[in-house]
């Protein structure tokens, strides 16, 4: 049982760039593939990035393509979500998701993911 945990959150200008991380306290993450998705109310739950188990393949939204990044730090147990050139429709609650052996698949819903942790905001706003 995963028991997930973003931070990094927080209210910036257009522009400036935040650095989200997942980790897990108790279990190693490394067997398992790591989305972030991003919820705004009334919509859908949308998948940002994601990164394989292996951690050979990434996959971004056409939206964030060229603006954020997404690695993993095995050693730390920390998967990380770099955003930079932020902007207003950037505005969301950002979760991090697992699923055991996760390949990062290039369409994926938040059905694939087993695990979810609780959510950091980030907020764009000048």
């Amino acid at each position: 049982q995963l028991t997930l945990v973003e931070s990094g959150g927080g209210l910036v200008q257009p522009g400036e760039s935040l650095r989200l991380s997942c980790t897990d306290p108790g279990v190693t993450l490394n067997y398992y593939g790591i989305g972030w998705f991003r919820q705004v109310p009334g919509k859908e739950r949308e998948r940002v990035s994601c990164i394989s188990s292996t951690g050979r393949t990434v996959n971004y939204e056409d939206s964030v393509k060229g603006r954020f990044t997404i690695s993993r730090d095995n050693a730390k147990n920390t998967i990380y979500l770099q955003m930079d050139s932020l902007k207003p429709d950037d505005t969301a609650l950002y979760l991090c998701a697992a699923e055991l052996f996760g390949p990062c698949r290039d369409s994926e819903s938040s059905r694939e993911y087993e695990y979810w942790g609780q959510g950091t905001q980030v907020t764009i706003s000048s």
